[in-house]
């Protein structure tokens, strides 16, 4: 078996998706999760409380969820926050002054922003690194260095970490690894099945998969780091609300369908774009000539339904997306819709322009989420709307 294939599983991840632990309602044999919308809960004894007893703390349905995430990653414990960024910035939380973290290079904005303006406030050091090259990764390491966190593949330029080096690297420096998942889902990478430590998620993005809910998730391997973030969610208490975990769970039922279908309409539209003239380079690990193709393969199940696309410039950028009639021009991503953003003025628009260029997220490149629709559909609506750039 190779090292990517998902292990300690009764069922694959298309029948687990659906029958988990979670399956029905132990009380009612409701096939769907009860919302427990209290925010507090009665209790019988004077000197010994029940299991819950205020909802940030514990919450059923939000435990449901949890428990749901951690079988589906092969972790021990998860936890549901209010968003991506709650769930992320709880889990630097387990960082302390002096602290160093390295970073992988073209992250999400919003993490940049996380570590530049608000951990470096409280004396956590950073590095920011192109996590493809193991030896600058090594070089990077300091004394000091506690997390190394990574995007794989990376948000937008799509690049492909070896998660296996990477805990290597990590665990002969004494150092926790964090991986945003978001990209993947455990449906097509497992992270903490290589020894990472924390898995995080946006789960607004294809874990719940409709543009209807605002989520994050993470999960924990080992007992003692669970406790400890949990002590922190609690303490922070960004945690996600009952009616938000219920439409999250709903939509994990059709994570797998959706995930296969996207990604071949992501692999066909790549083909595409990588072979017309007005686009000068298309990112998208499923693609052959993508650099970290190979490490891509060995460590997932796909590649995904995301992809970039460089055009001339940003005047480039304004009149296809002025004739671009089918994908939602929009933040966000992993959706049943394709959404079409624009990194330099929406996820990377807190990455300065000068710190943008460097990693190469140029202000003629844009990113697709490739949707359900059909994909010439899509196909032919890129062509119509190159034909004016």
């Amino acid at each position: 078996m190779s090292n990517k294939k998902l292990i300690d599983r009764k069922f694959s991840i298309q029948t687990e998706l659906l029958h988990n632990s979670h399956k029905f309602d132990p009380v009612t044999g409701a096939v769907s999760v009860p919302i427990q919308l209290a925010s507090t809960f009665h209790q019988t004894s004077f000197d010994e409380f029940g299991k819950y007893d205020y909802s940030r703390s514990g919450n059923p349905t939000r435990e449901a969820l949890e428990s749901v995430i951690a079988q589906l990653e092969g972790g021990s414990r998860g936890f549901a926050f209010s968003s991506g960024m709650a769930a992320i910035s709880t889990a630097f939380l387990l960082l302390s002054q002096g602290d160093h973290v390295l970073v992988t290079e073209d992250v999400y904005g919003g993490t940049y922003r996380m570590v530049t303006t608000v951990l470096n406030r409280f004396g956590i050091e950073h590095t920011f690194v192109d996590m493809t090259d193991l030896d600058a990764v090594a070089r990077n390491i300091k004394e000091n260095t506690k997390v190394i966190y990574v995007e794989t593949p990376s948000n937008p330029l799509l690049k492909i970490t070896d998660l296996k080096e990477i805990v290597k690297l990590a665990k002969a420096n004494r150092c926790l690894t964090f991986v945003d998942n978001t990209f993947m889902t455990p449906a097509l990478q497992r992270p903490l099945d290589f020894g990472v430590d924390i898995v995080l998620h946006s789960a607004t993005k294809f874990l719940a998969g409709h543009s209807d809910v605002l989520a994050g998730l993470a999960v924990v391997k080992k007992k003692e780091l669970a406790d400890r973030l949990y002590a922190l969610q609690n303490a922070f208490g960004a945690v996600l609300g009952a009616h938000d975990s219920w439409l999250v769970m709903r939509g994990l039922k059709t994570l797998h369908v959706r995930l296969t279908q996207s990604s071949h309409s992501a692999l066909k539209i790549a083909e595409f774009l990588a072979q017309h003239s007005k686009v000068e380079h298309v990112y998208y690990p499923g693609l052959k000539f993508h650099e970290g193709h190979l490490i891509h393969e060995s460590q997932s199940e796909g590649a995904g339904a995301v992809l970039s696309f460089a055009l001339k410039d940003e005047e480039a950028v304004r009149t296809f997306v002025q004739h671009a009639e089918i994908p939602v021009f929009a933040v966000s991503l992993g959706a049943v819709e394709s959404i079409l953003s624009y990194p330099a003025k929406m996820s990377h628009a807190a990455m300065p322009k000068e710190e943008r260029e460097k990693r190469g997220i140029t202000d003629g490149l844009l990113r697709l989420s490739v949707g359900l629709e059909n994909p010439d559909d899509l196909i032919r609506d890129l062509d119509h709307a190159l034909k004016y750039v």
